[in-house]
């Protein structure tokens, strides 16, 4: 499995809405996602283990 980056486009109660670079949309419960990720965050899927690549901060 290669590296996928994700942008975190919601938050719906216990899930994220993400959007790859390419387009394909995914959703996946926040339990998996690193701290802090918000609405905005970027993240990097490799090796089955996400990493916050940068948050928004308001």
């Amino acid at each position: 499995m290669g590296t996928i980056f994700y942008t975190v486009r919601s938050i719906n109660g216990d899930y994220a809405d993400l959007v790859t670079d390419d387009g394909q949309e995914h959703s996946i419960t926040m339990f998996l996602l690193p701290e802090h990720t918000t609405v905005g965050s970027r993240l990097k899927l490799e090796n089955f283990q996400w990493e916050l690549v940068s948050c928004v901060t308001e």
